[in-house]
């Protein structure tokens, strides 16, 4: 079995003295996970987290972990290494693309949002915070801030409920204001549904996220 797309290496850890674990987001196939043949010590186009690629993978069986041939194209970490917190917001990104993402289902949209996210880093902070909305999106977390999950209304929508990620507006909210987020939406709200998700699958948020907090 062979799997071919460009992707984005988000993950890289050690198995052995020569090989490492990759875990790399592809545009036509999602998540894939493998071994990456002689990356702890290669001299020459060396595998590095934050690179864009060509990521060609083989198994002989599709139940095997599989192995990885990488061409690296671009690294968009690299803009990013001076300043602390843009790093913090591409770790956080690939932490939960790992931790929450199937392996080998396709999302090409939110494929698409992380490479625009990634190159924007370095201009701009606010488009870690959309790219947390459209994961939550593709996770079925969706957010409505267009009308009010009460009564309906379209004005005067100050709050979200936490249950279902619609607005509320302010005469609904009054008896759940203990309850309530209070809008715009901030990365402290991304995170409450985060969490659910990942309480949901039975795994922890990941540290990387939980970073953000701190900072």
């Amino acid at each position: 079995m062979k799997l071919e797309s460009d992707g984005i290496l988000i993950g890289l850890r050690p198995l052995n003295e020569r090989d490492s674990l990759a875990h790399i987001f592809t545009r036509e196939h999602g998540m894939l996970s493998g071994v990456l043949r002689g990356a702890v010590v290669a001299k020459k186009n060396r595998a590095l987290v934050g690179q864009i690629g060509f990521a060609a993978w083989n198994a002989r069986l599709d139940i095997q972990l599989g192995a990885f041939h990488w061409e690296p194209a671009e690294n968009v970490a690299v803009p990013l290494m001076m300043n602390a917190k843009k790093l913090s917001f591409m770790n956080s990104a690939f932490a939960l693309i790992v931790t929450l993402l199937p392996e080998r289902e396709p999302n090409v949209s939110l494929y698409d949002s992380t490479i625009d996210m990634l190159r924007n880093l370095s201009q701009s902070d606010s488009g870690y915070l959309d790219w947390e909305v459209s994961l939550l999106h593709d996770l079925g977390f969706a957010l409505d801030l267009s009308h009010c999950s009460g009564c309906g209304r379209t004005d005067n929508l100050h709050y979200l409920s936490p249950r279902t990620g619609r607005a509320v507006c302010d005469d609904c909210a009054t008896p759940y204001m203990d309850k309530v987020y209070k809008l715009p939406v901030n990365l402290d709200i991304t995170l409450g549904f985060i969490a659910g998700v990942c309480a949901q699958m039975g795994v922890s948020v990941p540290g990387a996220r939980m970073l953000l907090g701190r900072m």
